[in-house]
């Protein structure tokens, strides 16, 4: 699986962090119908290693975890069946070790310093957080000394914002609760989660 090709082409993927998930197949499989097949679950959700040892084996999902903060977290993640790892900071352990296993990893940074780190340290592609605090114009800044470098926008975006990053050069952006919200989690609202999945798909083909 080539994450950054997955990527330029979706152009977008899910973050499903949430207290309560107990129909983590259905959830997943309703992701993949909205046209979100690219998941990734934060490791703050409980039992995270579990719900994504469940998720592997789901056709058509590109499954990663998420908010991995040690070297030993992606150990584990990989090991639960992660394909990738993102982080939301710098953490150079996790990208060590996601290299070492030829894992694709995307660190998280908000600094141009920092995306020069990330970068430095094997990041496949580098997530740029709070995106909707941060606006469009500041992706258009980083491509003046890192032009062409995948930048993935995360953090506050929705259907209604989304379109705008991807126009301003990021290479694709993240939904989360907006698609995915807590509530719809926990009760395997399967129906809402397609429906809100693809109108952020729709949205997104507008950038």
């Amino acid at each position: 699986m080539d994450l950054l090709d997955e990527l330029r082409s979706r152009r977008a993927l899910c973050i499903v962090r949430a207290p309560e998930i107990p129909d983590p197949v259905g959830l997943a499989g309703a992701l993949v119908e909205g046209g979100l097949p690219i998941i990734e679950f934060a490791l703050t959700t409980p039992g995270a290693l579990g719900l994504i040892e469940r998720v592997s084996a789901v056709d058509g999902v590109l499954l990663g975890a998420g908010t991995v903060m040690s070297g030993q977290q992606a150990r584990d993640s990989i090991a639960a069946g992660a394909r990738f790892l993102l982080t939301p900071g710098i953490r150079l352990d996790v990208a060590a070790e996601a290299v070492r296993q030829n894992v694709p990893v995307v660190l998280g940074a908000m600094t141009p310093t920092e995306v020069a780190t990330a970068v430095d340290a094997g990041s496949t592609a580098v997530k740029v957080f709070p995106a909707a605090r941060l606006g469009p114009a500041y992706f258009k800044d980083l491509h003046g000394p890192y032009p062409g470098l995948p930048l993935v926008a995360t953090g506050g975006l929705d259907a209604g914002n989304a379109a705008k990053f991807l126009a301003a050069g990021a290479v694709a952006v993240t939904a989360g609760s907006g698609v995915v919200s807590p509530a719809l989690a926990a009760e395997s609202r399967f129906a809402e989660i397609r429906q809100r999945a693809a109108e952020f798909v729709a949205a997104v083909a507008t950038g």
